[in-house]
């Protein structure tokens, strides 16, 4: 058997950090060796997370106490624009596998817009390869520094592409209504995603102004070849994981279906439904596989796409490690083909 990779995890004490740990924790390719959370540096994984509890993991640590000399991978789950500035510093030899968005955009202008500041480290953002395995996977095997995708964008994006590169839908009209779980708001303490103020509701946020709209925008004028501006409004599902996107598009139903199937039909993680059928999120739950449905609109030419996945998995973490799979010579599926959880 050969070695295993030497993995460190900066930000381990939130979601996706612990997300990554379960995860890896059964990865025969990969091996933990540092963790970091600066504000629970000194405590044991499990007393953050108790679901970890029985694993043997390093003690949480600050990010400069970690000996990166034999580390081959990092994954960085830490907040919006802390990143850059980490990153920035890491060895040359250490690969890189970004959970936040601070390399996700790759105009620096549009990057301001949408996240408020400039970016520090455009010379490792000329070099990131963005995190969307299915569209970038070449690219992502010799890539240092993958950017990991945003998972709203991700639920979108899987579904839409393919049909704008295929040219079967009208590039102008595209809708996206999507919910999520909560846990995609992080760990840390918001009013607005509080059980009291969450549960036994739903409705919309960031409607028109949601930063994941940069992602499509790029990722899709590139696909259609011309400027593309979707319609996208996120809402907030009173559950733990899980997203459901429903896009509305013009074009024909079966042109559509055959667009999706030719595209994903050798993709492991990715799964076009029997025609006229819709996913749903408890189907992809702690799992890193994504469901596609197509159901046409009872109004002729128009047509309703459907995609879920769960937000922690497929949307961040495991999708990370998929990437680094790539990045490290690894299988692409390994330590990745957990079934979902269910009921």
């Amino acid at each position: 058997m050969t070695q295993p990779k030497n993995i460190a995890i900066l930000g381990a004490s939130g979601y996706t950090g612990a997300e990554l740990v379960r995860l890896i924790a059964t990865h025969p390719g990969m091996e933990i060796r540092a963790m970091t959370a600066d504000r629970k540096a000194g405590q044991e994984m499990g007393a953050v997370f108790p679901h970890l509890r029985h694993l043997d993991l390093p003690v949480l640590c600050r990010i400069e106490d970690v000996d990166f000399a034999g580390i081959d991978l990092v994954f960085c789950a830490l907040p919006h624009a802390t990143s850059q500035e980490v990153i920035r510093f890491l060895p040359e030899h250490v690969k890189v596998v970004d959970l936040s968005a601070d390399f996700r955009i790759r105009d620096p202008e549009v990057y301001a817009k949408w996240y408020g500041g400039e970016h520090t480290a455009m010379s490792l953002q000329a070099e990131a390869v963005y995190g969307l395995t299915e569209y970038y996977r070449e690219e992502i095997k010799s890539a240092r520094l993958v950017a990991g995708t945003g998972c709203n964008a991700m639920t979108g994006l899987m579904p839409v592409l393919p049909l704008l590169y295929a040219g079967v839908i009208d590039p102008d009209d595209i809708i996206i209504d999507l919910a999520t779980g909560v846990s995609g708001a992080g760990r840390s303490a918001k009013e607005g995603v509080i059980h009291s103020e969450v549960s036994e509701g739903y409705k919309a946020y960031n409607v028109a102004k949601h930063r994941h709209m940069a992602e499509f925008d790029q990722e899709m004028s590139l696909a259609a070849g011309q400027p593309v501006e979707v319609t996208f409004t996120p809402h907030l599902l009173p559950q733990n994981r899980g997203i459901l996107a429903t896009v509305y598009v013009k074009g024909e139903a079966q042109a559509i279906y055959d667009a999706l199937v030719a595209k994903y039909a050798n993709e492991p993680f990715v799964y076009v439904l029997p025609f006229d059928e819709a996913p749903a999120t408890q189907h992809v739950r702690g799992s890193n596989y994504c469901h596609i449905g197509v159901i046409p609109d009872r109004r002729p030419g128009r047509v309703m796409v459907f995609s879920a996945l769960d937000n922690l998995t497929k949307g961040s973490s495991g999708q990370a490690i998929q990437n680094a799979n790539l990045m490290l010579g690894l299988p692409e599926t390994q330590g990745l083909e957990l079934a979902p959880l269910f009921p």
